[in-house]
């Protein structure tokens, strides 16, 4: 971790240098992950925001934070490559204080920038996405817990639950294992071909149900979605299913290193066509890059971002009650799903094992 950090602190100097920049100062919670190597400003899982700053100058990097915070953070959440200091939580003008003396009245960039501030420079941003070994084997790991949560908590559901419990049942499972909820998302029989986004209800989920998760640990988001049946799917159901593995493929098959996002929408658009849906891109988006957020860049047609290794993606193909979603590292030379638990039945398109439709007796 210290070498990593370490690493990090360089190349945001490296930016300083290059665009004439004072300082960086890091807000959010997911550059606050990025920076600390997995380490969390979070208190509010609802919030963007965090309870730390990190600051990094041509000469130094702090952790910038109040008296309320600082002996945790130094304890379980910032590498000794950065420097906690604290500030009393009742006279807050003291942190910006220190911020303009540290920069000596150059330009300061953030990621939420405010009065007289810039936003970071795209070099960082990019920067940003592109993990390092350590980071991709933290994401490893996740994505296992992730999705053996999501199959214990289909396991546990019958089609008397009600999409609430399903949810709490989905955050629990993901709570044990140290992962934050950042989303569950459920759907039963009747809402599921009404709504891409549908968050729970009291209603009982009935023959069938889908599950999203969105689970945050050390900054880096899993995302998976998962449908389950309590009777055989109909031909339609199926039909749909297939439909949305080969869009699927087609989306990973365009994901190659130098390739952009747009050429990857571009190839998502060509497929629903192909395969007998013109035009259903414009029922949802198809996702993107994901990593300290849950998307860092949501692919949009002729979109210029380059798809640079490695870097985690989740496309998200749908149709109306039915959805394929899985988180994947590309690196140089492969592609690897990370959101995979071998109880969960798959089936095999152009040589990837994808989630089946699981039927539960």
């Amino acid at each position: 971790m210290a070498a990593e950090a370490a690493a990090k602190i360089a190349v945001v100097r490296e930016v300083l240098d290059r665009h004439g920049l004072a300082g960086v100062q890091l807000r959010g919670q997911d550059w606050f992950a990025w920076a600390t190597c997995g380490g969390s400003n979070g208190i509010l899982l609802a919030s963007d925001d965090g309870v730390a700053d990190v600051l990094v100058t041509p000469t130094n990097a702090w952790v910038l934070t109040d008296a309320i915070e600082a002996q945790r953070l130094r304890a379980e959440e910032v590498p000794e490559a950065l420097e906690v200091v604290e500030f009393a939580w009742t006279r807050p003008g003291e942190r910006d204080d220190f911020v303009r003396e540290a920069i000596k009245g150059g330009r300061l960039a953030s990621d939420r920038p405010g009065r007289d501030e810039v936003a970071l420079p795209d070099r960082l941003v990019a920067e940003k996405r592109r993990l390092r070994p350590a980071e991709t084997e933290r994401y490893r790991d996740l994505g296992r817990g992730a999705a053996e949560a999501m199959t214990e908590t289909l396991g546990q559901v019958t089609p008397e639950t009600t999409e609430l419990e399903v949810g709490g049942i989905g955050a629990e499972a993901m709570l044990r294992r140290g992962i934050d909820p950042a989303l569950v998302l459920v759907a039963g029989s009747r809402r599921l071909d009404l709504y891409r986004h549908p968050r729970p209800t009291r209603e009982q989920i009935g023959d069938r149900v889908a599950i999203v998760f969105c689970g945050r640990r050390t900054g880096l988001y899993a995302n998976l979605t998962r449908l389950a049946f309590f009777r055989k799917p109909t031909a339609t159901e199926r039909r749909h299913a297939e439909v949305l593995t080969m869009v699927e493929a087609a989306a990973w098959d365009a994901s190659r290193p130098s390739a952009t996002l747009g050429d990857v929408f571009a190839a998502i658009v060509d497929a629903y066509a192909r395969y007998g849906h013109p035009g259903a891109e414009r029922g949802h988006h198809q996702g993107g890059t994901t990593g300290y957020r849950s998307r860092e860049v949501v692919a949009t047609p002729g979109d210029p971002t380059e798809i640079a290794p490695t870097v985690a993606l989740a496309w998200n193909p749908s149709l109306p009650g039915s959805k394929i979603e899985d988180t994947a590292l590309l690196s140089a030379d492969r592609l690897e799903v990370l959101t995979v638990d071998p109880a969960w039945p798959t089936i095999e398109v152009n040589g990837r094992p994808r989630p089946d439709l699981r039927i539960i007796d």
